[in-house]
């Protein structure tokens, strides 16, 4: 995918943070933009801030599969085509393994991995048929470390790693017109560690606070980065240099880095 004038894009989670900043930014490249949200009144915010593009807004659960498969199909009968899904939509969690409930478990991977799942599978056969598409699956930095009390996280954004990266190579030897990408955000200034769901123990309003202190990219910014990454067709999209260092270290350290970043959590998430 050379440009982006006239393409059909899809965008969940687009009524707040990078959804919201990537559809923008995709209606200054000329996209068509088929957004989603269960927010709606955000969603109507973002759909304004689209100025003159085409935009047509999805109430959308993408923690419901049915409604997934429902929302791929309406979408290309409404514009004709897809091009670019761009599954972003995500919640947070943070508790420890033995502190979370079975429920929040649940909740976050329902949401956070299949949600991308379902939201690949429903419109891979949209984007095949378009004979260019993309597919750009949402992880974050903690699909490449694992970090104390974000277990269930960690499982949804490295199982969406592996998934993504599994059908890029699929896709590649099928040789199908679909590229693929995951993106691995650092921390952005969103809202998403303030609409955390908090274990019993957690001081919520500490851990907001030291997110915002970490938070070192804006929104704008990492959609700009993303959008580059695939007018690229870059495999693996780091966005922040937080993002870029925690890669790195990763790639420095193997398994080492796990003492690093039990140290950091130590004093930050224990208070030890």
């Amino acid at each position: 995918m050379k440009h982006l004038e006239n393409r059909v894009a899809v965008v969940t989670g687009a009524g707040s943070g990078i959804g919201r900043a990537l559809a923008e930014k995709l209606a200054e490249k000329g996209c068509q933009l088929a957004l989603s949200d269960v927010n709606d009144t955000g969603l109507q915010e973002t759909a304004k801030a689209c100025g003159t593009a085409t935009v047509k807004t999805y109430h959308l659960d993408v923690s419901d599969r049915d409604a997934i498969y429902a929302h791929a199909e309406e979408v290309a009968r409404d514009f004709g085509q897809v091009n670019l899904v761009i599954n972003n939509a995500g919640v947070a969690l943070s508790a420890s393994v033995r502190e979370m409930t079975d429920e929040d478990f649940q909740w976050i991977m329902d949401i956070d991995f299949w949600g991308v799942a379902h939201g690949t599978r429903a419109f891979l056969p949209h984007l095949i048929d378009s004979g260019d598409g993309h597919v750009v699956n949402v992880s974050s930095v903690f699909g490449l470390i694992g970090v104390p009390k974000q277990s269930a996280y960690n499982s949804a954004k490295f199982a969406v790693r592996g998934f993504t990266e599994a059908l890029r190579q699929e896709m590649a030897i099928e040789e199908q017109p679909v590229a693929v990408s995951c993106v691995h955000p650092g921390g952005i200034r969103t809202n998403i560690a303030r609409s955390a769901r908090m274990g019993k123990s957690e001081n919520a309003d500490a851990q907001r606070e030291g997110f915002d202190k970490l938070a070192m990219t804006t929104p704008e910014k990492a959609a700009e980065i993303i959008i580059r990454g695939i007018l690229k067709n870059e495999s693996r999209i780091l966005v922040g240099p937080d993002a870029w260092g925690i890669d790195a270290i990763n790639r420095a350290l193997g398994a080492g880095y796990q003492s690093l970043v039990a140290r950091f959590s130590k004093k930050s998430l224990y208070g030890a």
